[in-house]
């Protein structure tokens, strides 16, 4: 038996009823023929107030042109999918994903069915994760200029190049982020003597910038108080232990005094990488460690800490972290300490500001990439 088509609406609008999204039928002029429950309550309004309805009821100006633009996409289509918004009686709007299909029915009219899905909650995410985002892209803004501010403190520590009684200091500092873990310390003790420290605290940024300059801050008010090399040493080790505690930072230091007429040179060396004596005729020697690492163990200090040696004139001392010799090339082969030594010893013929940099632009070109470590450096001339 063939279907009645005058059932076939009826029928039709009894599925469309189960479905939980607002659904309209429209017909040939875009009028409402049928409005299912969901759509009542997405609108606010019973559908008898929907029915025989339009576009124009319910949108104005650019609104209206946008919808006519996307009902005209659906004709010629056949189908069509946008997101757009419905207006609710109170006057509120319902974020919503619009599809519309056009379909025949047995009585060989057009109609168009379309279905409204309620993004509000999906809209309410987003806003939420757009003001997270804002939030947070403040956030980083505060914290970049925090972190401006703290390189430009921590660069205004670096000691600068100059000249003392009868020595020439040259200094480089890279910290491969905005600010660091090394520090270079030149102090002069009136015509006495010369301070010198070079430390690297482990690992990079803000943690280790932070307990850095807490070791500066320490180690230059002991070196107002004169405090032997080996008693500097011993007393930031402590310090760091006891007042500190943070664990995983260790640090190592090279401290270095130097008379008036840079004729000689006491030094005591934890842990640190071995400093370089060139001779004026070339010939270079380490300035090893004989305390360890310090900022772990109170008896990292060796009951002898110091060493003293001789300096002549047109000699040259070296100190430094290992940012310039744990580097790797693309073969995964480090420098180390004897490859920096080479590299000094072929740029020890050349002024000392010439020397300091060909010896940065030598480890740059061996490594394989960018650096990892940050990078402090100090260079002295006897004259």
């Amino acid at each position: 038996m063939e279907s009645n088509p005058a059932d076939w609406l009826p029928q039709m609008e009894g599925l469309l009823q189960t479905l939980n999204e607002g659904v309209l039928i429209v017909d040939a002029h875009d009028g409402v023929v049928f409005a299912n429950q969901c759509m009542e309550e997405l609108v606010g309004l019973p559908a008898v107030e929907l029915v025989g309805q339009t576009p124009s009821h319910f949108y104005s100006g650019e609104d209206l042109e946008f919808l006519n633009e996307q009902i005209a996409h659906s004709v010629e289509h056949g189908r069509n999918r946008y997101e757009f918004y419905v207006p609710k009686a109170d006057g509120s709007k319902v974020p919503v994903i619009i599809s519309s299909r056009s379909i025949k029915t047995p009585d060989g009219r057009r109609l168009g069915v379309v279905t409204f899905t309620d993004i509000s909650a999906q809209k309410q995410a987003e806003e939420k994760l757009r003001q997270a985002n804002q939030e947070l892209a403040q956030r980083q803004r505060e914290i970049e200029a925090d972190l401006a501010l703290a390189s430009q403190v921590q660069r205004s520590l670096v000691p600068q190049a100059t000249r003392w009684g009868q020595l020439s200091i040259d200094t480089a500092y890279l910290p491969v982020r905005t600010i660091g873990g090394d520090f270079g310390l030149v102090v002069p003790r009136e015509e006495e003597h010369l301070n010198l420290l070079v430390c690297d605290v482990s690992g990079h940024g803000i943690g280790s910038a932070l307990i850095a300059n807490r070791i500066y801050s320490e180690a230059i008010s002991l070196l107002e108080q004169e405090t032997d090399l080996g008693g500097l040493l011993r007393r930031l080790n402590n310090f760091v232990i006891q007042q500190i505690m943070a664990s995983g930072f260790l640090f190592s230091m090279i401290a270095a005094r130097l008379d008036h007429q840079g004729r000689w040179l006491t030094y005591a060396n934890a842990g640190h990488p071995p400093a370089f004596w060139i001779s004026s005729i070339g010939e270079c020697r380490r300035l090893e460690a004989r305390s360890v690492v310090l900022g772990c163990f109170e008896e990292a200090i060796s009951d002898e800490p110091t060493q003293q040696v001789e300096i002549a004139p047109g000699d040259r001392l070296i100190f430094y972290t290992d940012g310039l010799t744990e580097v790797f090339n693309h073969r995964r082969e480090m420098l180390g300490v004897q490859g920096l030594e080479r590299i000094i010893q072929r740029a020890a013929k050349q002024s000392l500001v010439e020397m300091k940099q060909t010896v940065l632009n030598e480890v740059a070109a061996w490594r394989d990439g960018p650096a990892t470590d940050d990078i402090s450096l100090v260079a002295i001339e006897a004259l």
